[in-house]
This record gives C-alpha cells, structure tokens and sequence, in this order.
C-alpha cells in the first residue's frame, strides 16, 4: 500500500511532540497521532465550575495546574496498585474500590489525552537531572553520545532561558557558564510575586528552610558555597549541576509571558510554518502498530473519535472509526509508561507468555515490554497554619473572579504565575548517597497526594502549607504493567510494588523518607516559636519514631513520574532498545518517551523526555540522511 507520510509519532507529549516537530522542521512528512483533542479548544464539563470557562484557563494559569489534571475535556485517570497484597493496598487513604459508579481498585494516577500530552497538565517544573543519569546510560550501552556533556547540548538546544538576564547578555558575545539554552523552543521563567514580601509568615518559612539548609553546607561546605555565590540559587545552573550541589532555590518553570507552554505550542507552530509536512490527527486512539512479514513497522491501525479509551471519566460509546495510516521510513512510539508498553504487547511485541494470556500472535518475544515500571516516591508533611490565610493569598477564589486573576490576565504578574511552590530544597538522605536523593517543595495549599478532588482541595485550605517530598533515584525496580484484556480501549493493569513488595531489599527507600520528614519537621519547628503553625495534621504529632515514619510512607505514598517500561538496554537483560531508540527484534520501530529510561532520572521527569526527544530526533534524521529518500 501506498504510504501516507515518512514518519508516523504516536503521542504529542514532550516525546512525541519534540520528534515530530523537528523531523518536520527538517523537511519530512510526519502524521502526529494524538489520541485527545486540543486542550484550550475544549470545554471539559467541570462539575466544579457550572459556567464551563474553565478551559482555556486550566490549561494557560500556572496556579490552575490542579484544575487542569482534574479536567473531564482531557483528564485520563488511572488506576494504580502501589501494592499486590490486599490489606496492604487497602490501607492507604487515597485507595478506591470504586468511583463514580464504575471498579476502579486502586489510586488515582493523573494522567494526559490531550494535544501536548501530559505537559498539558503537569506542574510546568523544569529541573536538569544529575550528570550521573546520563553517564550511566553511556556506560551501559556503550554508546559516548549518552554522555552528560553531549546531553547538556540537547538543553540547551530547547531551552530559552529567561531568568538569567545576565548570563543571557553574556551569552551574546560567547560566555556561558551557566550553560542555559538562550535561543529554543521552550521558555523557561521564574515567578517571584512581589506580594510575598509583605507576607511575614512566609518570608519567616523562607528564612527557616534557607537556616535549615545551611546545616546541610557543612556536610557540603564547597558545594554550598558554589550554590550561593555562582548558582544565585539557580536549580539548572550547570556549575552546579556538574558538581550534584544542594541548597535551596527557586523552581524553573516552562512557561512563556508566565503562562503554560510545551509541545503543544511547537507542535501546533510547526504545523503552521509547514502545513505540507506535519499533518495532525487529533482524537486518534492507535490501537496497533502494523507489521510486514520481515517484522519492520510500516504503519499504525487506530479509532477515530471522541473519549474512545477507557481511562475517561465518561467515555464515549460508540465503537469509533476504524483506520490505518502508513510510513515509508518509520513508526515513532511516544504515549508514555503506561501506554506504550500497552500498544507494543497489542501488537504482539512483548512478554510471550503475557501476549497468549490475551490470544494476541507473539511477533517478536521481547520480555522487558512493561516491566521494570520505575517512580518516586512522594509523601507530604502538611501542617494547618494558626491564622486564617496567607497574606499573599488574601481573597483568592482561584477563578475569574478575583483580583489575583485580574493581575496574571493584564499584567502577567502575581500569585497565579506561579505554580503554588513557593521553594525548593535538595538534600541528600544520607552523606554516603552517591547523589542528592531528595527534593523537598513547600506549597502553600493542602496537598496529600492524588485522589478524585485533590484539585479543589489544594485551594480551599488558604492556612495550610504542605512540605511536598520527592524521593529520587529509587531503588525499586519491581513494577509492571500488563495488559487487562486484549481491547485497545481498556487501560492496562499497573502495580508499582512499593517498599518491601519491590527490590529495595535494603530499606534505602523508606529510610531516606525517614529523613525527609524530619528535616521538613525541623524547618517549621523553628518557626513554631512565632505561633505561626497551628498544628501537623499529616502525619500528625502521634507519629514521630522512626518506625512510625515509616508505616506512614508505607501508607500514604504516592507518585506521579511513571517511567522505564520500555527500557535501553540488552535484550538479554530484559531491555527493550537500542541505545537509538530502535525496538530490538524489528525494523522501523522506535520508542521515545518517559518509558526509555533503564533507571528514573533526576527529580522531576519533563526535562530528561524533552531531551531524549531532541537526542531521538537527531539519531532518525542521522538514519534518514543515510538512506535513499523514501516516496511518500
């Protein structure tokens, strides 16, 4: 059959969206399929505001974030075991056995279907990983392109950095130090609303957790030296990066004139600059990757329609339109952890014995298809102020309906341009892990983690400030994903395996939580003394030895940066690619997105996908650029 285009990308995430912008920026046909519709053109029937404005405002207000996982227009809600064992599983707060009238057993996992993907919805962060993340793919594949040094390149390709105004003059004329990207895609800020520096309660918090920090500089006196005098608190200055420094800074955001910005942006911009070469295709649910008699991937069968895939809250009923789409070059997989290991074994790529368990033809063997599911682990300390609100927060409804909103629409300046953090500090668990292993976030909200409501929940308590922890470069390896039956509409079935159900046989993992919650414990003690906390309402003053911190980790954690099903690596130990993205045992087939890496990287996930999509994206145009020119 004739081809419709060179490349097909399934998926507009941060992947997906990079790959496909930049093979058609590069003179390629591509057809980007994307299972949901655009996110500022819906209208998502939020039973929480009646006048159905919500979008795009969910989308465009940093602050709004929440409102934007929660959306009915493009919200896919997941739902995940952290644990096999019943009783286990029961005990955590957030588990559901059902919700809104239908089985769900599990926890609610936010995830994306929408143009962008799940940089429609995330919380904007733009951390740089660890140099050791890269390094460490190098080694294991062999391949000196995985270095730190060549992947800070592909950084500073998409980046452009407008919070550094210094550094970017000086760029100009060919000093970089910082090793920003001043002239990419992606925008990056930072919001500091100027209404905090009346707030007394929150500059107090502020000083507490900067003292706090300064105890850690003497396990690290050099380092903490570098980040305050060269880094100015910078969570992406490379000087720092390079030296795996802690301390406490500010959070980088992606976004542009302080509003939301991400693949969706350079998709929908490359579309129009090259209308003849990325063809878009929204509400397309790919069902499964067509495959010639030689294995090689030569196009995607999908469902044309609305809410066809099941993870939506009300999705549609009708069976949706059958087609088929072909590529003359390659076929691009990008729908993230949970998806992509779906569509591989749908298509008869994956654990034989789980393909057979749903009457799928095995194709190619490939065992390490869903296994290997990586997170963080993420608890909160949140405790209830002892006045009524934060004065930075005087007012706000969280709508269009105060003058916070008024500011951040006119000005772009203010409380909702940012994303509710207020700061950052990274620490190390212990002074012998081998890199900082721990990212604690300040919000001034209530936030326990995810569950049907958490949105509102997070804005109505204007007294509270949650110590939000990231538990980073896990040990556990243990998860999975499989199929829950052999409809492409079904989500799949996930178990994280937490804790001791997992392969940290050492406990590392709930000791460095251990530590976390007692140095965020140890920030707002010293502010106690000024009555401004009223109490700790989670974990609570009942909780406090060692042990008692961990049943409470073991309870309440939760995760939102599912990763590694789809790993790099040798086919012999369970990996599913080369070290160029290629599927091993076929031809034409590649996967880029957050299911590439062999071990989670960093703090927060979006930098490190934004990045393997320009790396991605370079090594298919190599190919291309070595292979005759394929009819489209």
């Amino acid at each position: 059959m004739a081809a419709d285009c060179e490349y097909v990308v399934v998926g507009s995430g941060a992947g997906g969206g990079t790959v496909a912008a930049r093979l058609a920026e590069s003179g390629h046909s591509v057809i980007l399929l994307e299972a949901g519709g655009d996110p500022r053109e819906l209208r998502g029937g939020d039973p929480l505001d009646p006048d159905g404005n919500r979008m795009p405002d969910d989308y465009d207000v940093p602050v709004f974030h929440g409102f934007a996982c929660e959306n009915d227009a493009m919200a896919w809600n997941f739902f995940v075991r952290h644990y096999g064992t019943e009783k286990r599983q029961r005990q955590d707060p957030k588990y559901l056995e059902a919700w809104d009238g239908a089985r769900v057993d599990g926890v609610l996992y936010p995830r994306a279907g929408t143009l962008g993907g799940c940089t429609a919805h995330n919380a904007m962060i733009m951390v740089y990983p660890h140099d050791a993340d890269w390094d460490d793919i190098a080694r294991l594949t062999g391949d000196a392109s995985w270095g730190a040094d060549r992947m800070r390149r592909y950084f500073q390709k998409l980046e452009n950095c407008h919070y550094r105004w210094p550094y970017r003059l000086l760029a100009k004329i060919g000093i970089d130090p910082t090793r920003h990207g001043w002239k990419g895609w992606l925008h990056t800020e930072k919001a500091v609303p100027e209404s905090m520096f009346d707030d007394r309660a929150l500059l107090r918090l502020i000083e507490a957790a900067a003292r706090e920090v300064l105890l850690t500089f003497d396990e690290e006196p050099i380092r903490g030296a570098r980040w305050l005098v060269k880094g100015q608190l910078d969570l992406n200055d490379w000087r720092l990066v390079k030296q795996t420094a802690v301390g406490i800074g500010y959070v980088p955001l992606t976004t542009h004139r302080h509003a939301r910005t991400g693949t969706r942006e350079r998709v929908l911009d490359t579309a129009r600059r090259f209308p003849g070469r990325l063809r878009l295709e929204l509400n397309a649910l790919a069902t499964r990757v067509l495959l010639d008699e030689q294995r090689r991937a030569v196009g995607v069968e999908y469902l044309r329609g609305e809410r066809l895939y099941r993870a939506h809250r009300r999705p549609g009923q009708g069976p949706g339109e059958r087609r088929q789409v072909r590529a003359s070059r390659e076929v691009i997989l990008a729908g993230g952890a949970f998806n992509t290991p779906q569509l591989l074994m749908l298509s008869g790529i994956g654990p034989s014995a789980e393909l057979a368990r749903h009457g799928i033809d095995v194709r190619v063997d490939l065992p390490g298809v869903g296994r290997n599911l990586q997170d963080r682990y993420e608890v909160s300390v949140v405790n209830r102020m002892s006045f009524d609100h934060w004065e930075v927060l005087k007012g706000a409804t969280f709508s269009r309906n105060d003058a916070y909103y008024r500011e951040w629409a006119g000005r772009r300046t203010g409380v909702y341009a940012t994303n509710g953090s207020v700061l950052g500090v990274i620490k190390r668990s212990a002074p012998g892990r081998r890199l900082p292993d721990l990212f604690c976030m300040a919000l001034l909200g209530r936030f326990e983690g995810y569950y049907p409501g958490y949105s509102r929940a997070l804005v109505e308590h204007l007294n509270y400030l949650s110590w939000t922890i990231i538990k980073a470069h896990t040990k556990n390896r243990a998860g999975e994903v499989t199929l829950r039956s052999a409809d492409p509409r079904d989500t799949p079935h996930i178990n994280f395996r937490y804790f001791e159900e997992g392969s940290d046989a050492s406990g590392e993992d709930l000791d460095s939580l251990v530590e976390a919650v007692k140095f965020v414990r140890g920030v707002t003690r010293s502010i106690q003394k000024d009555h401004l906390i009223g109490a700790e309402e989670v974990p609570g003053e009942a909780v406090q030895s060692d042990e008692e911190i961990r049943e409470f980790a073991r309870r309440h954690a939760w995760g939102h940066h599912a990763s590694c099903t789809c790993a790099i690596g040798p086919r012999e130990r369970e990996g599913v690619l080369g070290s160029d993205f290629r599927v091993h045992g076929t031809e034409g087939l590649r996967v880029v997105d957050a299911s590439v890496f062999p071990r989670i990287p960093g703090f927060f996930i979006a930098s490190a996908v934004y990045m393997v999509g320009e790396k991605a994206a370079d090594a298919i145009l190599a190919d291309a650029a070595r292979a005759p020119r394929s009819s489209s």
